[in-house]
C-alpha cells in the first residue's frame, strides 16, 4: 500500500508539471508560431474540453480495465502528447496534440482520486493535491531554466516528457501490485450512465458545488494579477509575481490540511475552508491597501485548499464505494468545465463593470456554494464513518 501511495503522489506531481508550461513558454511560442497571444486560449480550451470528456468516461473505463492499467496508459498518452508539443513546428500541431493531452490527464486524475478516496485517509487526499501544486510550481522553473540557458522552449517539454516516460515505465511494472491490493481485487462494479448518476439524491447539488468552487479557484488564480495591477495600481511585474501567492496559499493549505484531517472530519474541513475563503474575500472587499489585498488573496487560497479534496474523499462514504468512481468522474468533469467557462466569462464581466468587481463575484460564488453544500449533505444522507462523515 505504501509503494502504491508513493507512486500515486508521483503521478500527481506529473499531472501538475505540464499544466503551467504552456503559459510560461507562450510569449516565446506565440512569436515563433506568429499567432496572437490570445491563441493560447484555444489550446487550453481543447485540453480542458477533452479532459472533461475523459473524466465523464473514467467510470466506465476504470471499471473495465482497472485503475493500474488506466493510470499507466493515461500517463503514457500524456507523455506522447508532451513530446508532440516539443516537436511541433506549426500552431495547428499544438491543437492536435492537445487532444491526447486532455484525454490522458482526465482519466488518470479521476481514477486516482477515486482510488485514494476509497483506500486512504483524508490526509492523503489533501497531500495528494498538494503534490499537484508542487508539480505546477516546478513546471515554470523548468521552462525558465531552459529559456535562460539559451535553449528553445521545446527542451522544456522534452524534460517533462522524459519524466512522464519514466513514470509510465514504473506504472507498467506496478500493475501486478494494483491487482494484488486487497481492495482493488474486489469485484468491479458496473459503471453508471450519466442519467443514472444524476438521479442519485445529492449528486446534482454536488456537481454545482464543484462549479462554484471552480469559479473561485479559476477566477482568483487567473485574474489576481490584473486585479492588483488595474484596480490597485500595482506595477505589472510586481503584480505578476505576487499573484502567485493565491496558488501558494492553496499548496501550503493542502499540506496543512493533511494534518488537520486527523482532528476534523471532511465536512468540518470543508466548512473551515469556506470560512477561511470568506475571511480572505472580506479582506479584499474592505481595503485597497496592496499588502492587505495580497494577504487576502493568500488567505482565500488557504481556504480553497481543503474544499476540493475533502468533498472528493467523502464521496465513497456518502454514495457508496460501488458508485464512487462514476460520481467522482462526473465531479471532476464539472470542475474542469468550470475552469473552461468562468475565467473568460469573468473577463467579459470585468470589461463591462470593471475588474474591481472580483471580490463581489467571488463572494457570490462562495455564498451559492455554501447553500448548495447544506443541501448536498442533507440529500446525500450523511456519512457513517467515524472520521469522514458529513454529519
Amino acid at each position: 500500500m505504501l509503494y502504491l501511495l508513493c507512486l500515486i503522489y508521483l503521478a500527481f506531481v506529473s499531472l501538475g508539471l505540464p499544466d503551467a508550461l504552456l503559459g510560461s513558454a507562450w510569449p516565446v511560442m506565440s512569436q515563433q508560431f506568429q499567432v496572437p497571444m490570445s491563441y493560447m486560449g484555444i489550446v487550453s480550451l481543447l485540453i480542458s474540453g477533452f479532459t472533461v470528456l475523459s473524466s465523464l468516461l473514467s467510470g466506465r473505463v476504470n471499471s473495465r480495465f482497472g485503475t493500474g492499467k488506466v493510470a499507466a496508459f493515461s500517463v503514457a498518452m500524456t507523455a506522447i502528447a508532451i513530446f508532440g508539443f516539443a516537436c511541433s513546428s506549426r500552431y495547428w500541431m499544438l491543437c492536435v496534440w492537445a487532444i491526447p493531452y486532455g484525454l490522458g490527464a482526465g482519466s488518470v486524475d479521476a481514477g486516482l482520486n477515486n482510488y485514494v478516496a476509497n483506500h486512504y485517509a483524508s490526509s492523503h487526499m489533501n497531500w495528494l493535491h498538494c503534490m499537484w501544486g508542487l508539480g505546477a510550481a516546478i513546471g515554470p522553473y523548468v521552462m525558465g531554466g531552459v529559456l535562460t540557458g539559451n535553449h528553445t522552449w521545446n527542451m522544456g517539454y522534452v524534460y517533462v516528457g522524459l519524466f512522464q516516460i519514466l513514470l509510465t515505465l514504473v506504472l507498467l511494472f506496478s500493475i501486478p501490485k494494483w491487482k494484488n491490493n486487497r481492495v482493488d481485487s474486489e469485484k468491479r462494479t458496473k459503471a453508471l450512465s450519466l442519467m443514472e448518476i444524476l438521479k442519485i439524491p445529492g449528486v446534482k447539488e454536488g456537481l454545482l458545488i464543484f462549479l462554484c468552487y471552480s469559479a473561485i479557484e479559476s477566477i482568483g488564480g487567473h485574474w489576481a494579477s490584473s486585479y492588483l495591477a488595474f484596480h490597485l495600481g500595482m506595477t505589472e511585474d510586481k503584480a505578476a509575481s505576487l499573484a502567485g501567492m493565491f496558488y501558494l496559499g492553496i499548496t501550503v493549505g493542502r499540506a496543512i490540511s493533511g494534518f488537520a484531517t486527523y482532528r476534523f472530519s471532511d465536512r468540518q474541513m470543508s466548512y473551515i475552508g469556506m470560512a477561511t475563503v470568506l475571511a480572505g474575500i472580506i479582506t479584499m472587499l474592505v481595503t485597497k491597501n496592496q499588502t492587505l489585498t495580497v494577504i487576502g488573496f493568500t488567505v482565500t487560497g488557504l481556504g480553497c485548499a481543503p474544499i476540493f479534496p475533502c468533498i472528493i474523499h467523502n464521496t465513497p462514504e456518502l454514495f457508496g464505494a460501488d458508485r464512487s468512481q462514476s460520481i467522482i468522474g462526473v465531479q471532476m468533469a464539472s470542475f474542469y468545465l468550470g475552469t473552461c467557462l468562468f475565467p473568460p466569462a469573468f473577463g467579459v464581466l470585468a470589461d463591462w463593470i470593471g475588474i474591481g468587481c472580483m471580490p463581489v463575484t467571488l463572494l457570490i460564488a462562495l455564498w451559492v456554494m455554501l447553500l448548495l453544500y447544506f443541501r448536498f449533505c442533507r440529500l446525500s444522507g450523511g456519512g457513517y464513518g467515524q472520521n469522514n462523515s458529513c454529519k
